[in-house]
């Protein structure tokens, strides 16, 4: 059963800090953009989780010199008070709204143990190089510095806690970030529902990992370090776990995750069309862009024009929880054997396109540097958790949550 605990939050101190300090994720940029993101802001917190902007771009990204300048600024922040510890151990509410849609989680500490027996599970592997910067950044910051995604099989009761106290508190900080989407955290500091909030997640069987695989591996292998370190820990200092938002399942949207490839592996229009109608019934879109209305259809925009495709009985094995993914199912029938996509973690040909992007895009890049885009049906939580519960892991690129987490909001301190 999986372990969610409170913990004393090292945060902004007011609205006002908040509002300059939150930032995008530390994955989802290069470094230049991180420093123009920045900018002029002194309190972005991209000067933490991106702190090689601080520096001269001579300095290598993964030096030690980048995460000793974490440190630096996280302390210096501390120090003048721009960050504020709270005095005792609480949960904290994140609530989400994008373009009207809701989605509100409980920020807490979830165990390194849960991750290593499986309580907490995986879709994605992981690349090691990226997850040992975020190794050293843990470590060296001596901090959990951004939470992992989690999500779970909704708990009424905790529903329950959740929205009372929203209802009936204000909230802690209230920002429109310049994407229009609203982040809003509530502070629940009432040690009798922190306590039973604690309780209740024991009768949580599983938590899942929506998004962040590298950030949970790079904070577990630190704690385990960790552990290595202070052979006598008693299982209860703050190493032992990681920082997390959690989210019941019936909140969250996955959003398609499309792709587009730069030739036709050697075909002739004609003759990949032919190949193509092996394994899917292509039709002419009745709409352009063509968005898919279920699983195992596909848009695909190829010479000026979009198509249904649909997949031909017997191309993917139904019971399978990965193989007959969407991506999977295009993939093993029309992106390897027919334009010779082999492995589209590696290969140069294909890329990706989160769906928050639009169909738009799709087209854009076919008329400018691409030969065919495909647009999927997006994967749902629960093919999701069907994956994880078996012990596989998804096709890569596979899920785009929106919205993405901020960070800046919350830090948890290793010691």
């Amino acid at each position: 059963m999986a372990v969610v605990r409170p913990f004393k939050g090292l945060r902004p101190k007011n609205q006002e800090v908040a509002e300059n300090m939150i930032s995008l994720p530390y994955d989802v940029m290069n470094r230049k953009e991180a420093k123009e993101m920045a900018g002029n802001n002194p309190y972005s917190f991209l000067k933490i989780v991106r702190s090689e902007i601080n520096l001269d771009d001579s300095v290598e990204v993964y030096s030690k010199e980048v995460y000793e300048k974490a440190k630096e600024v996280l302390n210096d922040w501390s120090n003048e008070g721009v960050l504020v510890e709270d005095s005792n151990p609480v949960f904290y509410i994140y609530r989400q709204i994008m373009e009207g849609r809701v989605q509100t989680g409980l920020v807490g500490c979830t165990s390194i143990d849960d991750y290593m027996n499986n309580i907490i599970k995986k879709h994605e592997f992981t690349r090691k190089e990226k997850e040992l910067d975020r190794i050293n950044h843990f470590d060296i910051t001596d901090a959990n510095t951004e939470p992992v995604f989690l999500t779970y099989k909704k708990n009424d009761r905790i529903n329950e806690i959740v929205s009372k106290w929203i209802e009936e508190n204000k909230p802690e900080y209230d920002v429109v970030t310049e994407d229009g989407i609203a982040h809003i955290v509530w502070v629940l500091n009432d040690s009798s529902l922190v306590k039973e909030i604690t309780e209740l997640f024991t009768g949580i069987k599983y938590l899942y990992i929506a998004d962040g695989h590298h950030r949970s591996a790079s904070a577990v292998a630190a704690g385990k370090k960790r552990r290595e370190e202070k052979p006598d820990y008693t299982g209860e200092e703050e190493f032992n776990r990681f920082l997390a938002v959690i989210f019941p399942d019936e909140d969250l949207y996955v959003m398609d995750y499309n792709r587009v490839v730069k030739d036709l592996n050697g075909l002739s229009n004609e003759d990949f069309l032919a190949k193509v109608a092996e394994k899917f019934d292509v039709i002419e879109a009745s709409t352009s862009p063509y968005k898919p209305n279920d699983k195992h259809e596909y848009g695909m925009f190829f010479d000026g024009n979009w198509y249904t495709l649909k997949s031909k009985e017997g191309s993917y094995p139904e019971n399978d929880p990965v193989l007959s993914l969407d991506s999977a199912v295009l993939q093993n029938n029309l992106l390897s054997p027919i334009l010779g996509i082999e492995d589209p973690r590696t290969d140069k040909r294909i890329d990706f396109i989160g769906g928050i992007r639009g169909l738009k895009e799709l087209e854009r890049r076919v008329n400018e540097d691409m030969k065919v885009a495909f647009a999927l049906y997006p994967v749902t939580i629960d093919d999701l958790m069907g994956v994880a519960d078996a012990g596989q892991v998804m096709p890569p690129k596979s899920t785009w949550f929106e919205p993405k987490l901020r960070s800046g909001l919350f830090v948890h301190k290793l010691s």
